[in-house]
């Protein structure tokens, strides 16, 4: 067999010379095999939240429009890249070969693993849907896909279901940043915090902020304040429209006893959020835009725009660690792994 570059770009079809997730198009036969690969058969696909969300909403909430919408990118990319918004998501399957250059991994045939790359740098190859889940974002399906060299992964754990640690792998990146972005004493705005990623964020945050600081959490739909106050998810939740950043800020401040706040943390699903993170934030405050429907520009120049000093972040995926401190989150707190175990999976 072949060596492959570590990175992936020998799957690259176009554009020649970048790298998987920002080329158009990848190679996803899967019949060439390079010895530094490993091919999974795919169990399920966990789409990134903004990318499901905008599939959903083009296709007016049609499971089978979804469906096509879903096979007719990948069927083109040789990925499943959202060319709206450009993000992925994760997968888990069962590994079906390891490459020769890899052998030394603890790994092997017949491993069920998360993967904790993003599906749009991922090729791809959907023989069939069998099932959607709207609600949670997730498609079912028989197909294979290839993980790169510098791929990351994670074993399914055995203490939890497949769909478990799925829903928690899947936001990995946001707690274990909170984790090390939360300072005690810190005033913590999150927005989004009744989604799956926010909750982790919160519950992180509130381990961190100690008892001289503060979690205020901002959500959209009145049903979640009742969940995030029963499982002491946050110290203040506020109901507002993160699409209206004045009435957003209003609130926001109104909960933190009219001041700003040290660090926001945005787990949004949807766009145009970006200067409801950043209102809020004191000069020399940190915004993470975990949401991938965020557009950056739109946060850079809208922040300058209105004279704020503030550290952006861009939501990295990645942080060391970060399988292992979201999935002790939900081994410590049997409450909110309880509530993922019955929306989620």
């Amino acid at each position: 067999m072949t060596k492959g570059c570590k990175y992936g770009s020998h799957r690259v079809i176009e554009p020649r010379g970048v790298l998987p997730q920002p080329a158009l198009r990848l190679d996803n036969d899967f019949s060439t095999f390079y010895d530094n690969e490993i091919l999974v058969d795919v169990i399920a696909l966990n789409i990134d939240s903004a990318s499901f969300t905008q599939i959903e909403e083009e296709a007016g909430h049609d499971l089978a429009k979804i469906e096509a919408k879903i096979l007719s990118i990948v069927s083109e990319r040789g990925k499943m890249q959202n060319p709206v918004t450009g993000s992925g998501g994760m997968l888990i399957g069962t590994v079906a070969q390891v490459g020769s250059a890899l052998a030394g991994r603890d790994l092997k045939a017949g491993d069920k693993i998360a993967s904790l790359v993003s599906l749009s740098l991922t090729p791809l190859k959907i023989e069939k849907i069998t099932r959607i889940h709207p609600d949670i974002d997730r498609v079912e399906i028989q197909g294979q896909a290839l993980l790169f060299e510098s791929g990351i992964y994670a074993k399914l754990p055995e203490d939890m279901s497949e769909g478990l640690a799925l829903a928690a792998l899947d936001v990995a990146g946001a707690p274990a940043q909170a984790a090390k972005l939360v300072k005690p004493g810190d005033s913590v705005l999150i927005l989004g915090a009744g989604g799956k990623s926010g909750m982790l964020v919160a519950y992180e945050a509130m381990k961190r902020v100690g008892p001289t600081g503060r979690v205020v959490g901002n959500i959209h739909h009145a049903a979640d304040q009742a969940v995030l106050e029963r499982l002491g998810l946050v110290h203040r939740v506020i109901l507002a429209d993160a699409t209206k950043p004045l009435d957003l800020m209003k609130e926001a401040l109104e909960a933190n006893e009219g001041r700003e706040y040290d660090l926001v943390i945005n787990c949004v699903n949807v766009q145009n959020t970006e200067l409801s993170s950043v209102l809020p934030c004191r000069d020399g405050g940190i915004v993470y835009f975990f949401s991938m429907a965020t557009h950056f520009g739109k946060a850079a120049l809208g922040a300058e725009g209105i004279g704020k000093d503030v550290t952006m972040i861009i939501g990295n995926g990645y942080t060391k660690d970060h399988a292992e401190i979201t999935l002790w989150e939900l081994r410590e707190n049997p409450a909110l792994r309880e509530l993922f175990q019955e929306r989620y999976v």
